[in-house]
């Protein structure tokens, strides 16, 4: 289900760096303070009454049931005890008004709700709203509405919500399809800032967002426990420029117009050159791999510096990029004595990707720092690149050129000495930390990769999923990167680009043949398709989901 008129540009949603309302443009995400204080304003500044927001939220999920339910189908409103159960009561009136068999269940006492919710109790029960008591058991048939809890929740949900979440689920699962579940603004029991379960949460078919989409509604677990997602424009106002939204999810759209331009009279020297520092013994996939990751991510020349005594090897395996033999220990590894021949490498480089396959020897790591100390292009540090910089911070934070670092949750634990459940725990906040700490972008890998700006901005990715578990596609995601940098993109852009496409690009290879047994090659060779793709889709504004096979489809702003 997704929304059609209830659909509005970026400048009514006040999109943090939206484009023009011509131009393709991305999702802004809120949290839940960012959008108790977008009600405010838009109450108190703007003097549009909340009983006016909340007959517009009801509507909202009204007509999307409207557009959805079969002939004869039932809705039962599940209302809790605060201002989503108001929602859920608009919704209850107004469907009982066009002859839909609803009832609504209270699961606390008419008398404790109060405000707008109040009113909406009374006047649904005026004209004729059933309510129904807590033995009440679903039909057959028929549409569960989840208005329990709002964006307000920030506890485990216990006692009769939990109950009721956890009946809910139950009756949906046992009903395979019959009993389809519709959440009111976001799945009730899903933190709103985070996507994690507090306790227990309802699995819906449908999320009907109000106003602007949470950020926990992009992430996991969250974007899985929230179906499909339609965003209702319930009249709130744009944002004072001093509290727009700090987090995007880019559309398809948007990656396409972000895409570097290929103009005809274009040649290789016209899109930059990319220099690769990667491999050792062992890992000489790792080096190619982020080699062809920059090929594929359309920069014009690529350098791989690798160990000499790996070169005859990957002069094979990179029939496309140019192979740089530097010093080498005895394990055929990278020696500190390498430092200036890649530093005469780099000086006519555009962007240097570092990390992949390097191994962590004491020597090596002795190279990574002098060269992220004296490197003056850009750099994208990835993999065993990332070690030296945890007990040495500055050394990244006082680069004068972007810096972009690509960690999974195992590699972000170390650089901010923590566990890992920590990091995952509340993933936009920790990227935020990695940004602010090493003074670079970051993209914090995983299910809806998190890229953050020292600036604070966030963007939280929706391509991807299962096919990109395997060795080896962080070597092309470092590659894809470095790559876009070269031609010209700043930090922040090429990372949140790179890690769209990377993803795109397996959700293409996983319609055609599932989530499993993919090569981080072949995703590597699905790069050039994708990106036609997301361009072609930019040419259009295309209109849809972001990619294939994703729990969550936002519709095009």
């Amino acid at each position: 289900m997704t929304s059609g008129d209830d659909r509005a540009s970026a400048s009514d949603r006040g999109c943090a760096g939206s484009a023009p309302e011509s131009q393709p443009t991305c999702w802004p995400l809120v949290t839940a303070q960012e959008m108790r204080e977008l009600d405010r304003h838009t109450i108190e500044t703007l003097g549009i009454p909340s009983d006016t927001l909340m007959e517009n939220a009801g509507r909202a999920v009204a007509e999307a049931l409207l557009r959805e339910l079969p002939a004869g189908a039932e809705v039962s409103i599940v209302c809790g005890r605060g201002n989503n159960a108001g929602d859920g009561l608009v919704a209850a009136r107004l469907l009982h008004r066009q002859d839909v068999d609803v009832c609504v269940i209270l699961l606390g006492e008419a008398g404790n709700l109060s405000g707008d919710a109040a009113i909406n109790l009374e006047r649904a029960c005026q004209v004729g709203v059933p309510l129904a008591d807590h033995e009440w058991r679903p039909p057959a048939r028929g549409v569960v509405v989840d208005a329990i809890f709002g964006t307000g929740l920030s506890r485990d949900v216990e006692g009769v919500e939990a109950e009721w979440i956890r009946r809910i689920n139950t009756w949906r699962a046992n009903a395979h399809g019959a009993v389809q579940v519709v959440s009111v603004d976001l799945p009730s029991g899903l933190c709103a800032d985070t996507g994690a379960v507090l306790g227990a949460c309802i699995e819906a078919d449908v999320t009907v967002a109000l106003a602007l989409p949470k950020i926990g509604l992009a992430l996991e677990p969250g974007r899985s426990a929230a179906g499909r997602i339609s965003v209702a424009n319930i009249g709130i106002g744009n944002p004072p420029p001093n509290r727009l939204p700090r987090a995007e999810l880019w559309t398809r759209a948007h990656a396409g117009s972000r895409l570097p331009a290929r103009p005809a009279a274009g040649h290789k020297g016209s899109f930059g050159h990319a220099l690769i520092v990667a491999g050792s013994e062992g890992k000489t996939g790792a080096a190619a791999l982020a080699a062809e990751g920059a090929a594929r991510a359309g920069v014009g020349l690529v350098t791989l510096a690798c160990p000499a005594g790996l070169n005859d090897i990957l002069e094979i395996k990179c029939t496309e990029a140019m192979t740089a033999p530097v010093a080498d220990t005895p394990e055929r590894a990278f020696a500190s004595s390498a430092a200036e021949s890649i530093l005469a490498l780099a000086a006519a480089r555009d962007a240097l990707g570092l990390g992949p396959g390097i191994g962590c020897s004491e020597e090596t790591q002795a190279l990574v720092a002098s060269l992220a100390k004296r490197l003056e292009l850009p750099l994208v540090v990835d993999a065993d690149g990332l070690v030296p910089f945890a007990r040495e911070p500055d050394w990244l934070r006082e680069r004068q050129a972007p810096t972009v670092l690509t960690p999974h949750p195992g590699e972000a634990a170390r650089l901010l000495g923590v566990e890992i459940g920590e990091i995952n725990r509340n993933r936009p906040a920790a990227a935020r930390e990695l940004a602010t700490r090493f003074g670079s972008v970051v993209a914090l890998k995983g299910a809806a990769t998190v890229i953050a700006a020292p600036d604070g901005r966030i963007a939280i990715n929706p391509t991807g999923g299962p096919a990109l578990a395997t060795g080896g596609t962080g070597d092309v995601l470092l590659g894809m990167v470095t790559g876009l940098l070269a031609q010209g993109l700043d930090a922040f852009e090429a990372t949140a680009l790179a890690v769209f496409v990377h993803g795109a690009a397996a959700d293409r290879l996983a319609q055609r043949a599932g989530s499993v047994g993919h090569l981080a090659g072949e995703i590597a060779r699905e790069i050039p398709a994708a990106t036609a793709e997301l361009r072609a889709d930019s040419a259009t504004a295309i209109c849809g989901d972001f990619g294939v096979g994703l729990a969550v489809s936002f519709p095009e702003p």
